[in-house]
């Protein structure tokens, strides 16, 4: 059953250069206690994505059309009000920087406990001794004194536990992860996709993660969106992506992962398109190595491949 679902989202940002179509008719849903990849190069609209969920658009960006259905609510019609219920409630937000995100003035329990005083009606005393626990939950040593500490006295890896402990503190539906493991080295990272997962799947809880990196996507994710400038070019579940990427900008970002038997890199040739002035047809055809003079003629729809499976590509041929 979907717990969000998105449909034909439009974002836009008014520059002094013109419109950007940050977000460009987009739509995607997320089944109750799955986890979904958004996945992209930098600047393809994977976090504005996110913050249009939550309803998080700063000026000069707005949603200009689309639905985002969260539990058969279009969250597009509720005030501010009504979104502040929702926000670290029912659905809650792990941002790329975790440093960013604290408040060096207060200590962490702190800011959890306010957050938990917030939506769920508690008094402090109790306040705090959840905060206690959700540490604990995500495996902050001596959490009943780490409670009283600043965010400075954390390394990185234990300020995103942090962060993610503060998501879960109200115990959210929906669980929305930028860049989770963003800055942080290759062990930590590990650890903290190991937490995640435990935590999803103890609590039942589902996750979209917001990222560039295909190994956190395989590692995490059920199913997968792969966008390009603002659109998405291919959706599937991560076990087809893998196996059998139809679109050639998810063939090219596969082909560019490093790997253990080549000391050769394959970059993707090219920069994506301005947002300002998108082209009247396939926004990747110019980057494209099977660009054929078809690809240039209109803008394709993304469709079904096979079963389950869709591309935004003349090019490739539906097997359903």
């Amino acid at each position: 059953m979907k717990l969000l679902d998105v449909q034909n989202l439009c974002v836009i940002f008014e520059t002094e250069s013109g419109t950007a179509k940050a977000v460009d008719n987009l739509s995607f849903s997320l089944d109750r206690g799955k986890v979904l990849g958004i996945v992209g190069e930098s600047g393809c609209g994977k976090s504005v994505t996110s913050l249009s969920v939550l309803r998080l658009i700063a000026s000069p960006g707005k949603i200009v059309s689309g639905k985002v259905f969260f539990d058969g609510q279009d969250l597009t019609g509720f005030s501010e009000a009504q979104m502040r219920k929702i926000r670290g409630n029912k659905i809650a937000l792990v941002p790329q920087d975790p440093m960013m995100s604290l408040n060096p003035v207060y200590t962490i329990g702190a800011q959890i406990i306010e957050a938990i005083i917030l939506h769920q009606k508690v008094d402090k005393r109790e306040a705090r001794q959840r905060a206690i626990e959700v540490l604990e939950k995500v495996r902050i040593p001596s959490a009943k004194t780490r409670v009283d500490s600043f965010p400075h006295e954390f390394s990185g890896g234990m300020r995103q536990r942090v962060i993610i402990a503060m998501a879960l503190s109200c115990e959210p539906q929906l669980l929305i992860a930028d860049e989770p493991t963003t800055a942080l080295d290759v062990t930590v990272q590990a650890q903290i996709l190991d937490l995640m997962r435990e935590i999803q799947k103890a609590q039942g809880m589902s996750i979209m993660m917001i990222t560039h990196d295909l190994g956190v996507v395989a590692e995490m994710c059920d199913d997968v969106v792969v966008m390009y400038a603002g659109s998405a070019v291919e959706q599937a579940t991560v076990r087809d992506l893998f196996r059998h990427p139809k679109h050639p900008y998810t063939i090219g970002l596969m082909e560019s992962i490093p790997r253990v038997d080549s000391l050769r890199l394959k970059p993707i040739d090219g920069q994506p398109p301005s947002l300002i002035d998108l082209p009247d047809a396939c926004r990747f055809a110019p980057r494209c190595p099977l660009q054929k003079e078809i690809c240039l003629q209109g803008v394709p729809g993304l469709e079904e491949k096979e079963p389950r499976q869709f591309a935004r590509c003349v090019l490739v041929e539906a097997r359903v």
